[in-house]
């Protein structure tokens, strides 16, 4: 395999959450990793104690002279633009370079493939997958996007056999992958700046559906046909059913094609997450995969950072999670209002992309009118430049709430101290993330 066959890997954007899983991938296989990222993050600081080299700065003088045609390897986001100065000196120069679906395209084509898709819940569902996989010792790796509470990583390794990736739809990079066995957790329209319209995103994921070589399992009501269908009471093939719970945990039994298994644990809240546990249950099952091991690591599953991290801080509950859709806001207010009924909800939400905040501008309104109170941040831009008209200040006055303000991510912290609330929540895809440290320092203040 062509990817494998360098010495030096160089990243355009390492610290992304997917191109970091690659980099500690080749880090793994003993192969001289080192890169470029615009900010120094937290992940970054890890991969740099690694022993990944990362600078910070757009320039071609950090680009070691050992790096030539024949030894390197060039990885890159579609999230660099164009003119970058390496990005520009390495295809003048005429390196080998690659997008990063590309070369997981590759790494996982080799190998057992497994692919999880959607616009919503493929973290979650790729971790959990990937985290049974490795509890039971299958030989496997994850790729994963997100950070898991156990490993303290988004990539897992246990042997080349079976590979668990998520099959990103942004700028169709999951059309790379051909995998044996792939997930469709939902199909709700985004990324209309790439796709035409709703028609256009969901044929793209039928295309992906036709890309799968061996056994495709779906979300049930889904439109994709030859597949095995999962879900809640939805008389599907995998259906999660008798779920209670129990001393703040979720209980389940699941009706599978091979009869009845129960009693499930899930400590990660959140009905849309039996629906994701299900999902990783049904793969794991036609894998044949032990019901006892399947029960055993759902149960010691602690979560992926960032989706519905909690906690309880001198009487206050403070909950972060990375939802930036409509529907996974909807998500999260549902089980917001299912654990915390009579309790006060102060949302903090920053949206991501102008273009996504364009596309879902009614639904964004009606999603964030669940809070009881918001403050609602600057548009974080990504790779985007400003859209007339589509601003915050604007979007909060679609928002039916009574008590609900703006305000710049620099200040939120200052507009958080003042609100009365029972329970917190930060959410949003950007860089609000910056603000779970300081808000735990406050909450644990005398």
């Amino acid at each position: 395999m062509s990817v494998l066959n360098k010495t030096y890997y160089y990243f355009i954007g390492i610290g992304g959450i997917g191109m970091s899983a690659l980099a500690r991938y080749f880090k793994f296989l003993g192969k001289e990793v080192l890169g470029y990222d615009r900010t120094s993050t937290d992940l970054t600081i890890k991969l740099e104690n690694e022993g990944i080299e990362i600078h910070y700065e757009d320039d071609i003088k950090f680009i070691p002279k050992e790096l030539t045609v024949e030894n390197t390897l060039v990885i890159y986001t579609p999230a660099v633009p164009s003119d970058h100065s390496e990005y520009q000196f390495f295809i003048n120069n005429n390196f080998e370079i690659k997008k990063r679906s590309e070369v997981l395209g590759e790494v996982t084509d080799a190998t057992y493939g497994i692919a999880v898709a959607g616009t919503h819940g493929k973290t979650t569902t790729s971790s959990i997958l990937g985290h049974i996989l490795h509890d039971a010792d299958l030989e496997s790796t994850a790729f994963l996007g997100g950070v898991l509470e156990n490993y303290n990583s988004n990539f897992l390794f246990k042997g080349k056999k079976y590979t668990v990736s998520e099959a990103d739809e942004f700028d169709r990079s999951f059309l790379k992958l051909s995998p044996k066995v792939a997930i469709i957790t939902s199909m709700d329209a985004d990324h209309l700046d790439i796709y035409k319209d709703k028609n256009d995103f969901e044929e793209t994921f039928i295309e992906f559906s036709k890309k799968v070589t061996e056994q495709l399992f779906v979300k049930k009501g889904l439109p994709i046909e030859n597949s095995l269908t999962y879900g809640i009471e939805l008389g599907a093939d995998y259906d999660a059913f008798n779920i209670r719970i129990i001393d703040g945990f979720y209980h389940f039994d699941v009706k599978t094609p091979n009869g009845i298994y129960e009693d499930f644990t899930l400590k990660h809240p959140g009905k849309h997450n039996v629906e994701n546990a299900t999902a990783a249950i049904a793969v794991a099952d036609y894998l044949k995969i032990p019901v006892d091991k399947i029960k055993s690591a759902l149960e010691n599953f602690l979560g992926v950072k960032r989706r519905f991290n909690r906690w309880d801080i001198k009487g206050k509950v403070y909950i972060d999670d990375y939802a930036h859709h409509p529907v996974e806001l909807n998500a999260l207010t549902t089980s917001l209002k299912e654990m915390f009924p009579d309790q006060r909800i102060l949302g903090v939400f920053q949206p991501h992309l102008f273009s996504r905040t364009r596309d879902f501008w009614d639904e964004f309104a009606k999603s964030l009118s669940q809070f009881d109170e918001l403050i609602l941040l600057d548009i974080y831009p990504a790779r985007e430049l400003p859209i007339d008209g589509i601003t915050s200040e604007n979007l909060l006055k679609e928002i039916d709430l009574k008590e609900k303000e703006v305000c710049s991510l620099s200040e939120g912290l200052e507009r958080i101290k003042i609100k009365s609330f029972d329970v917190l929540v930060t959410a949003g895809a950007g860089d609000i993330s910056t603000l779970v440290q300081p808000i735990k320092t406050w909450l644990n203040e005398d």
